[in-house]
Order: structure tokens, then C-alpha cells, then sequence
């Protein structure tokens, strides 16, 4: 990879002009890393075609390291620029400090770490021991959105037994909540938490508001509907469609559920509108999820 010395450079790669804001930084990167990333599905990729990307991430690194040398010359600055001739010195001191009291802070935290591992241990085999008596999991489910727990320490397994009722045969469905706000200052943060959720966990299914069904579905997590015998019966007001970066054309990857025997069900503070449910791309148990649709979808139909 070719060393990039010169900023001036570094922000011309990346098409910028010099000494660009950090956030404009970051987001042209991340531009030029999903053009990369469609380059490398689409298998056109050339050898020069890398090499020009291996100078962008070289720049992009190489601005980083500036950017954060600035913060530590300001901090440095305004830490130690009272000292004028003997900020060097003083700067020294300090860190001699810090250093050792750091050590302090280390052995303490280390014992606690230790005192804390045995009790994570004991209490992770009591744990497994406890859910080797359960029965195998039927379906898991994820919501996300602006889905929330009413303030009873019972919801999680009240929303499982809701699941569970209308299906006499199964045994057992888990579920977990990752709450998106769809209007929030710190929305990016829960966007964060939901991407590491996404790429972590495989849940059969999802529930949705439709802020996330679109996000999710474009993330391409979700599987295609269209033709599945068990959503034959939803009509256009209930199916849901989506473009995806690898199929350009709208096909059904939702179905809502709302004003049906799930959303009356489910003790949970919901989104007003929209309560689409999708099978995961990857499911586990893909049979068992688009039972789950069609079950829920002729109890519709049959109150309608």
C-alpha cells in the first residue's frame, strides 16, 4: 500500500477539500467503502481498481491520525501551556503520576475482575443448567422499532406466552425488543446498537414499525415473499414491498399485522401504526416463521 505524507493528498482522494470537517470525512469514506463493497459482489473488481482503494483507506487513515494529533496538541495545550518553558516538565510529572496511580487502579480492578468471573461462571452453569430443562425454542422473534416493555418485570415472558397460545403444538418462542426511535436526537446511537444486534443475532422473524422494515429490509437480512403459498391469502393492503440493493424490483418482503388477533395480544407499548412481521433471510426454523404469518394472517382475514 502506498504511504500517503501529504494531507493534501489524503483529501484529494477522497474528494474533499482540504482540512474538510471529521463527520465529512467519515462520511465520504464510508461512500467510497459501499461503492467498493457493490464493485466486489458485482465481481468487476481490476487489480487497479483495489490499489486505487487501498490510497483512499491510506488517506482516510492518514487524516484520522491528524485529527487526532490536533486533539491531543489542544489537550496538551491547555493542560500544560500555563507552564510556558516548563510545560515539558510538568507534562513528565504528570504523566509519572498518572502512571503509577494507574497501577493502583489496575490491581484493584483486576481483583474485582477476578471476584467477578467466579460469580459469572457460577451463575453462566446455573444459567445453562436452567435452560437445558427448558423444551427446544419453536420460533425466536426480535422487535424493532418503536416497540416497549410495560413497566412489569413479567412482560418478556407474558409476550412469549401471547405468541405461544396460538399454537397449540409448540413449546416454546423467545423474544427480545431492540427499541429505535423513528424521531430522536440520538437515534444514530440505537441505529448503532440495532446494526450489532442485526449481524449477531438470527431470530426467525422480525416485527416491525416500518421506519425499521425499511432500514432491515435494505440491510438485506430479510427474505423474499413473494410466491410463498403461506401469504397467498394477504391482500395488498397487508403486504409490504421493498427494492434492495441487489433486486432493484419491488418484491414482498413484509406483511402487516396490524388490528389482528398478534396486535391485540402482545403486551407491549406498540408502534400507532404499521406492525409488519418478515422471515429472516437465514432463518433457522424458515417452516415454523411463515406458519407464524399464516396463522395470524387468517385470523385477520377470518375478522375482517
Amino acid at each position: 500500500m502506498e504511504k500517503l505524507d501529504d494531507l493534501k493528498e489524503a483529501y484529494t482522494l477522497l474528494g474533499l477539500e482540504e482540512f474538510a470537517p471529521k463527520e465529512e470525512v467519515e462520511k465520504r469514506y464510508t461512500t467510497l467503502m459501499r461503492r467498493e463493497r457493490s464493485r466486489s459482489r458485482a465481481e468487476v473488481e481490476s487489480a487497479s481498481q483495489g490499489d486505487d482503494f487501498a490510497k483512499v483507506t491510506a488517506a482516510y487513515k492518514l487524516i484520522l491520525a491528524y485529527e487526532d494529533r490536533k486533539i491531543t496538541d489542544a489537550f496538551n495545550e491547555q493542560e500544560y501551556g500555563k507552564f510556558k518553558g516548563m510545560a515539558g516538565r510538568a507534562q513528565k510529572i504528570d504523566h509519572f503520576w498518572r502512571y503509577y496511580k494507574i497501577h493502583t487502579f489496575v490491581a484493584i480492578a483486576l481483583i474485582a475482575a477476578i471476584i467477578y468471573g467466579i460469580n459469572s461462571y457460577i451463575d453462566k452453569r446455573e444459567y445453562q443448567k436452567y435452560l437445558a430443562s427448558l423444551p427446544p425454542i419453536d420460533l425466536s422473534v426480535s422487535f424493532y422499532g418503536t416497540f416497549m416493555e410495560p413497566d412489569n418485570k413479567d412482560s418478556k415472558e407474558m409476550t412469549n406466552a401471547a405468541m405461544l397460545s396460538a399454537f397449540p403444538e409448540w413449546k416454546r418462542v423467545e423474544s427480545n425488543i431492540v427499541f429505535v426511535p423513528q424521531d430522536d436526537m440520538n437515534q444514530y446511537a440505537y441505529l448503532q446498537k440495532a446494526v450489532v444486534t442485526l449481524m449477531s443475532e438470527k431470530p426467525d422473524i422480525y416485527i416491525m414499525d416500518r421506519a425499521m422494515f425499511e432500514w432491515v429490509g435494505r440491510q438485506g437480512a430479510l427474505l423474499e415473499l413473494d410466491g410463498k403459498p403461506e401469504i397467498s391469502g394477504a391482500g395488498e393492503d397487508r403486504t409490504r414491498k421493498l427494492t434492495t440493493e441487489d433486486v432493484p424490483e419491488e418484491r414482498i418482503y413484509g406483511i402487516d399485522l396490524k388490528d389482528t388477533k398478534l396486535d391485540k395480544d402482545l403486551p407491549l407499548i406498540k408502534p400507532a401504526e404499521d406492525l409488519i412481521i418478515a422471515v429472516r433471510v437465514n432463518a433457522e426454523r424458515p417452516d415454523k416463521a411463515l406458519e407464524f404469518i399464516e396463522t395470524y394472517l387468517a385470523d385477520g382475514a377470518a375478522q375482517e
